[in-house]
């Protein structure tokens, strides 16, 4: 058997590691492609037997496409991950939130004692925690549009956090994406449940899809809300004890790069929120933030989406001083606050960004006797000028605690 590892990230790395040591693959030739090695590294697809897609390399390809329609199968890690979990799983889907919401779930079942592992999108391939897998095991993954794309198997267990638009420069469209999503919840059985936000239109349709009991609550302002109350439910619904659940919830202390306070510095709070990638989530950080006059820093590699949301926020707050932007899609978040009449200032570089919201802070601390807030609240993809949303957040760490 000719086996081929679309991408060679993480996921492909662990997909590799596994393969060589699961008695059905151990004998099959494996090969690895991956942009690395040219724009025409798919071409020759037909020539394998089956081929493992890694989340970055979209499913909509001419190449894959083309193979799938030639009759190579294709697989995924979390598609095995699914075909040899024998324990029940818990998915965890959305635009905003879904990492948070995985995260507050885990922290829950663990103060209940149960036998609970996380893994998938967070950052750790669903694969790497197999062989600790116990029948009896809660296992929470979280699930992005690339994960879910092709599944055939929905988890017993599905949350959908808010839906927004998102990823359409991988998208064709916003039916794909949705499309993609509603996989989570399509295929559950009579004995699954999906729980979701009734007032978001779109994850009520994703709920729809489901043949399980469909658990609908009502919604709450901002985005940390809405991640207790939904990992709430579905602890309570999974057996935990509402004094237990009240415990995990006082002692969580956030997730890294969400909304994450860095340092306090002069009164000045600088506040790390690098997980934005999409204009929504940093409309609702604006929106958290407003308490205080903040310099807000934007701007990363374009996903084709409307800036509209964050300007309506920004507006809405009227405690935005001034819009630091940067990287690829600057001029296009510019052009949606310009109207504002707000200070914009284009930068070249993160340590740039920080050391002109530094200068602006200095003359906004002497006028007031409270707090000044630096949002550092991309709101756009990391991939022009970082690794990942992590490396952008740690390097805006970094420069924040050498000032």
């Amino acid at each position: 058997m000719k086996i081929a590892i679309l991408g060679y990230r993480r996921e492909g790395k662990s997909l590799l590691k596994f393969l060589k040591k699961y008695p059905k693959y151990k004998k099959a030739e494996i090969a690895v492609l991956d942009q690395k090695q040219g724009k025409n590294y798919l071409k020759d697809l037909g020539d394998f037997d089956l081929c493992f897609r890694s989340p970055g390399v979209p499913l909509n390809l001419s190449q894959i496409q083309k193979a799938i329609k030639a009759g190579v199968k294709f697989s995924s890690a979390t598609k095995l991950f699914f075909d040899l979990c024998p324990a029940t799983i818990i998915g965890v889907t959305g635009t905003k939130g879904k990492g948070t919401t995985s995260t507050i779930l885990y922290n829950i079942l663990k103060k209940c004692s149960h036998p609970v592992l996380l893994a998938g999108n967070i950052g750790k391939s669903p694969l790497e925690i197999l062989s600790k897998v116990k029948k009896n095991s809660l296992v929470i993954l979280e699930l992005s549009s690339f994960q879910l794309w092709d599944l055939k198997k929905s988890p017993q267990v599905a949350l959908v956090t808010d839906i927004f638009p998102d990823h359409m420069d991988v998208h064709k469209n916003m039916a794909e994406y949705l499309d993609a999503k509603a996989n989570i919840s399509r295929f559950q059985k009579k004995s699954d449940a999906v729980f979701y936000f009734k007032d978001n239109q779109l994850s009520s349709k994703i709920a729809g899809y489901s043949h399980g009991k469909k658990i609908g609550l009502a919604g709450e302002p901002f985005g940390l809300k809405k991640n207790l109350v939904l990992a709430s439910a579905a602890a309570a619904y999974l057996g935990c004890s509402s004094a237990k659940i009240h415990q995990a919830v006082r002692e969580f202390k956030g997730v890294e790069h969400r909304m994450e306070l860095v340092r306090e510095k002069n009164s000045v709070r600088f506040i790390n929120d690098s997980a934005s990638t999409n204009p929504q989530t940093s409309a609702a950080a604006v929106l958290h933030s407003s308490k205080y006059p903040t310099v807000l820093i934007a701007g990363g590699k374009d996903k084709n989406l409307n800036y509209k949301p964050l300007a309506e926020a920004i507006k809405k707050s009227g405690n935005i001083r001034m819009v630091i932007l940067m990287g690829e899609n600057k001029d296009k978040i510019a052009k949606a606050v310009r109207s504002l009449k707000l200070k914009i200032k284009n930068v070249k570089s993160l340590e740039e960004a920080v050391q002109q919201a530094r200068k602006i802070t200095k003359s906004l601390v002497v006028r007031r006797s409270s707090f000044v807030n630096v949002l550092f609240s991309p709101g756009a993809a990391s991939f022009d000028m970082f690794k990942d949303y992590a490396d952008r957040g740690n390097q805006f760490k970094k420069i924040v605690r050498q000032l």
